[in-house]
């Protein structure tokens, strides 16, 4: 553990000028993380969400809606969101239980992961009035930095709601001629 042999190289060693492999910031975890206990990470975050919702208020003195909620679009309800909690129309929370060294990583880079991108977008695609979502990071297996929250304002990504937007719209308009198309067979 902490240390990189034969068999971690091939998970750290980058191009000159990119950017660190999830190797790397596993080193880092097992350093400064107690070892994960097997539990499944999807029943992880689940259990975990209400505790990182809890401490979002806490340290916000914000007051958080956790309940079970599903925003649509007005214009097309077969695009959605179901925030993780919300403050407001304008301001939502999305809570991220990742693994430690994808928590680590999120910190270090003070990036929301790549493969959460589209479901950040996904919230202020849905609600025209979203201002601001807070995705919420939290694993209390860090020793340090548990805890943190990564901002994601609307009007740095007008451009990228726009086009998914559309992409949503279109695909959406391909899928009912398809079934259309079946359904006449």
């Amino acid at each position: 553990m902490g240390r990189i042999t034969g068999s971690r190289l091939k998970d750290i060693v980058v191009k000159r000028g990119t950017g660190k492999k999830k190797g790397f910031y596993e080193l880092v975890a097992e350093r400064i993380a107690t070892n994960p206990d097997g539990e499944n990470p999807m029943e992880r975050g689940n259990r975990l969400e209400s505790e990182a919702l809890a401490r979002f208020a806490k340290e916000t003195s914000k007051e958080v809606d956790s309940s079970l909620i599903m925003w649509q679009r007005e214009d097309d309800e077969n695009i959605a969101f179901s925030p993780d909690g919300q403050i407001s129309i304008e301001e939502a929370i999305e809570v991220k239980c990742l693994s430690s060294a994808s928590h680590i990583e999120a910190f270090l880079t003070q990036e929301v992961p790549s493969e959460y991108i589209m479901q950040t977008r996904q919230a202020f695609i849905v609600n025209d009035e979203l201002q601001t979502l807070h995705v919420v990071f939290y694993d209390p297996r860090v020793l340090v930095k548990d805890y943190f929250v990564i901002k994601v304002e609307r009007a740095e990504i007008e451009t990228e709601i726009a086009e998914y937007l559309q992409y949503q719209r279109d695909t959406l308009t391909e899928v009912e001629d398809i079934v259309k198309k079946l359904l006449n067979f």
